[in-house]
């Protein structure tokens, strides 16, 4: 557990998003929206407001935690390095799956996660459409709730077959060899997506509608919430090399399965070196 009440924090994202991200959804005028690193790298102008917003409130409800966004570590990329050590952060991504949102598809979330001495102890992704959470606390399970509504006990599905398992596999951040090789391999399994939005293939697996997750690129914003969410709905989560995934990491590959011998399973046929 944490001494940051998650309800409040989960409010603030959803205030965030009444407030500066739905309205712009299908709205956003030419210059709001500008790349990155690349083309399929983007921020928008929704992005940058939700996230003033988020640490804003951060900064009045829960003084003296370290706030840590994927549009502040753009600007200050020093800022990632302190995450490791903090004694507590809070680590946002104001909009997962901002290329969808800026194509007007309705498929993006508010992610934020709480880190403790090292560790991830709470997690929490909001999507703004559906108007609902999916969230976790450390030792307490995986719940989804909405506003009006009775929490609900979330179960990641079962251990299955291989040429039964159904997942999402981002392979973009792979070597050109190594994705070749993990692309035909996938042919072993019945089903293999990508949303281009980690917030709901996390929130889908922890569900019960995937077995698998598979990610190379690992950015904190980006699966610290998700990671511990599969955790405590039962899912077995470790890095390529069979580590736990920590606050800290940006390397090293993740792999999400029902358990450890299906995550074996796939480590050895599918997700190759």
């Amino acid at each position: 557990m944490t001494t940051i009440d998650i309800n409040a924090l989960a409010l603030v994202l959803a205030q965030a998003a009444e407030v500066e991200i739905r309205p712009r959804f299908r709205a956003l005028a030419k210059g709001d929206v500008q790349t990155k690193a690349d083309a399929n790298d983007l921020v928008t102008v929704a992005d940058e407001a939700a996230e003033r917003f988020i640490k804003r409130e951060v900064a009045a409800q829960f003084p003296g935690v370290l706030f840590v966004g994927e549009e502040s570590v753009a600007a200050d990329p020093a800022l990632l390095s302190k995450l490791g050590d903090a004694e507590t952060a809070i680590v946002v991504d104001p909009i997962d799956g901002t290329f969808n949102f800026a194509a007007g598809v309705p498929l993006f979330g508010v992610m934020a996660a709480i880190v403790s001495g090292g560790e991830t102890v709470g997690g929490i992704i909001y999507d703004p459409m559906g108007d609902d959470f999916v969230m976790a606390e450390k030792g307490g399970g995986a719940w989804q709730t909405g506003d009006h509504r009775p929490a609900v006990r979330l179960k990641a599905r079962g251990a299955a077959p291989l040429e039964a398992m159904t997942g999402m596999a981002s392979t973009s951040f792979l070597d050109r060899e190594r994705r070749a090789r993990i692309l035909a391999n996938l042919a072993q399994v019945a089903f293999v997506s990508n949303y281009r939005c980690a917030a709901h293939e996390y929130r889908t697996l922890a569900g019960g509608h995937l077995h698998y997750l598979m990610y190379n690129k690992l950015m904190p914003w980006d699966h610290l919430a998700g990671t511990l969410i599969a955790q405590e709905a039962g899912a077995y989560a470790a890095r390529f090399d069979g580590s736990a995934y920590k606050p800290h990491h940006v390397e090293g590959g993740l792999l999400v399965a029902p358990d450890k011998d299906s995550w074996d399973m796939l480590r050895r046929e599918v997700f190759v070196d």
